[in-house]
């Protein structure tokens, strides 16, 4: 007999599949354990502190060897780390951490920085339940000085060091890494502005690889473009430089360096950092580990605001990620020895990937539709329609906040702007979602991609509290798929509503399985929900894909005990289907709500807002994410420990029917 799996069923057994696969490579790993002549005697920065240069140049080339080692069977955010390798152990050779406090921005770069911090073997449980997190974390080691996630905190942060350490007359130094993405961030220039002006003794290190996932935009891109190509500069510098030695006129050359820099990049847009109170000094070669060696030496005796522009290449010292530094970002797992990425058989669309398609057959239907991200294109699928409408493609850099203004600006304007923002970082962005869009009632698509649990990432990256912040919000629309179709059909009725802001949150990764390509629209009316199941005894509320696992629940439940619940997908948790919900409360006396998103102020606080408003005496079970943060692990590992896998709905379903079966039967004994 032939069973037509779901399209969770399928996603299940690919994901075992995928442990199987990524188990054996491990085990060819464990057999074949790389042994590294100078790494594997570093357990603390103090153990490279009296290497030679040519022991710190094996020291980086044997990081990077066990970076790719430990990746491709455990995947992470390689490209970035191999580029920042001379640039950490430079730092950690020239300064003290713990007492200097070394600032990550974004963290994607600091895998060198876990590695030589006592952590090499940790490592190998990277952004694994129970290991370390891929980002730096101050409850995790004491090197970590700031913990990271979003971007553009770095520099605000160090400067809080810098101020810390001056109150309290300790002398410890301050650095800020940051990457040219990063840069673009509004806080980022708000920290830039604060240090120069408080004439504040810190170093900001811009490691500018010209990308961040996918290639920068902007101003600010082309500026720093301008400074590291300027052909007089390159010219003049390359001259002096070939002439500079060991000899007493040394520092004489270096002074003209500087000045002749300056000059130039003055006279070529504008010296933005110096304007601003920073003395600028580069660019390097941050992939030359004695020449950062040499100038943070020199800058680390300098007072006041400082900040260094370095060049690196992200993903180098490994071909396949220097080749296609997009992709490498984060490629999964694959094999080192040739490159090859080993892909998951999957045969659904990912989320990302129907959101694409239906972005550009929407705005082939309505030429007012435009798309609006924040420097995630390919991660959010608007790359689909940057290729095919290029002139309806906006994207603005890492840049939350203004990105949600800009889509306001739009949308005003009479266009209809789709702004995609994963669930964590639109957080940056609440107030102008309130103040710039839905104060005036501006017809703007929010759409929030990698709402619920994210994984590997880690509490820095879970979308969880994306319904219960944005429900406070007068007349927003929230919305929740529970499969491909309805975020099509969500997407639809965005583009035909007047109102704003409308918000549609899809989790991170692969669909149900859904014919939704060949489906058509079908315009939803906003706070309508829909009955999935007819049952006894209790109610069950889903939101998004969790109504499947309900269904699939309540069928074991079934099984085991010949009755089963009711299911409801909500659909939009505002505004609320009353009917709905007047209907429930009218035939049942308890009630199970399931979300992936926060336990407070979510699901569970609109139904329960709702019963205590009519008096109703219902009771209220939910399945959420805790009122605790969330570790890294994978999705499957932590929403079996939310309550939110097929198999723990179904328990506590069942849990529920023996209370009242319980219940019952006291009734018949009185």
């Amino acid at each position: 007999m032939l069973v037509r799996l779901s399209g969770y069923q399928l996603a299940k057994i690919a994901f075992f599949q995928y442990l199987r696969k990524s188990k054996r490579l491990e085990d060819k790993m464990d057999q074949n354990h790389t042994t590294y002549n100078i790494l594997d005697k570093v357990d603390s920065p103090k153990d490279i502190k009296g290497l030679s240069i040519g022991e710190l140049r094996e020291l980086c080339a044997e990081i990077r060897s066990y970076m790719i080692e430990c990746c491709s069977i455990n995947p992470g955010h390689l490209g970035s780390s191999l580029g920042a390798v001379e640039l950490i152990v430079g730092l950690h050779y020239v300064y003290d951490a713990p007492q200097d406090k070394l600032v990550f921005d974004v963290g994607h770069q600091a895998y060198a920085h876990k590695i030589i911090t006592g952590r090499r073997e940790a490592f190998r449980k990277n952004r694994m339940k129970d290991g370390i997190s891929g980002f730096p974390k101050r409850s995790e080691s004491e090197y970590d000085a700031f913990g990271a996630g979003h971007s553009s905190t770095s520099i605000s942060a160090a400067l809080g060091f810098a101020e810390a350490a001056k109150q309290q007359k300790l002398g410890h130094k301050a650095v800020a890494l940051i990457g040219d993405g990063s840069l673009t961030g509004g806080l980022a220039f708000e920290g830039l502005n604060n240090a120069g002006a408080a004439k504040t003794d810190i170093l900001v290190i811009l490691n500018d690889n010209n990308i961040s996932i996918d290639r920068n935009i902007g101003a600010i891109h082309e500026y720093l473009l301008n400074i590291t190509t300027d052909p007089r500069y390159n010219k003049a510098k390359k001259h002096i430089w070939d002439k500079l030695g060991d000899g007493r006129f040394r520092k004489l050359i270096q002074k003209m360096v500087v000045g002749t820099k300056s000059y130039l990049v003055r006279h070529s847009g504008g010296d933005l950092f110096e304007a601003m109170g920073f003395r600028y000094f580069g660019p390097i070669d941050g992939n030359d580990i004695e020449q950062v060696i040499r100038t943070l030496q020199k800058l680390k005796e300098l007072g006041g605001p400082l900040i260094l522009h370095t060049l690196t290449t992200k993903g180098k010292g490994y071909a396949p990620a220097e080749a296609n530094q997009t992709v490498w970002h984060a490629p999964g797992i694959f094999d080192p020895e040739t490159g090859e990425r080993i892909k998951s058989e999957k045969g659904e669309s990912r989320y990302q990937d129907v959101f694409g398609a239906t972005l550009l057959e929407l705005a082939k239907m309505n030429p007012k539709v435009v798309g609006i991200t924040p420097a995630m294109a390919s991660g959010c699928g608007m790359n689909i329609l940057a290729k095919e409408m290029p002139d309806r493609f906006y994207d603005v850099g890492i840049e939350e906040e203004h990105a949600v203004t800009f889509s306001a600006g739009l949308a005003a304007g009479g266009m209809k702007p789709f702004c995609n923002i994963y669930s964590s970082f639109s957080q940056r962005a609440l107030d102008q979602i309130i103040h710039d869009v839905a104060l005036q009632n501006l017809p703007v698509v929010l759409c929030l991609d990698r709402g619920g649990i994210v994984g590997e990432d880690g509490a820095t990256h879970h979308g969880c509290y994306d319904m219960a912040l944005y429900r406070t919000i007068p007349g927003a629309i929230i919305a929740a798929p529970k499969d491909e179709i309805e975020l099509k059909n969500m997407m639809y009725s965005a583009m035909l509503s007047e109102d704003g802001p409308y918000i549609i949150r899809y989790p991170r990764g692969y669909g149900e399985g859904t014919g939704w390509q060949t489906s058509e629209f079908e315009e939803y009316a906003a706070g309508k929900g829909e009955k999935l199941k007819d049952g006894e005894d209790i109610a069950v509320i889903a939101a998004g894909p969790f109504a499947n696992r309900a269904v699939e629940a309540a069928e074991i439940v079934k099984e085991k005990t010949g009755r089963c619940p009711a299911i409801y997908n909500i659909r939009y948790i505002k505004p609320v289907d009353e009917d709905m919900l007047e209907e429930i409360c009218g035939k049942f006396d308890e009630i199970i709500t399931i979300e992936d998103g926060c336990i407070t102020g979510g699901l569970y606080g609109c139904v329960a807002e709702y019963t205590a408003q009519r008096d109703k005496g219902i009771s209220i079970t939910p399945i959420a994410i805790p009122d605790s943060y969330l570790s890294q692990g994978t999705q499957e590992e932590l929403r079996d420990e939310c309550g939110l896998t097929t198999r723990r709905i179904a328990e506590t379903i069942e849990g529920k029917m023996k209370k009242i079966s319980k219940k019952d039967r006291k009734v018949l004994e009185i």
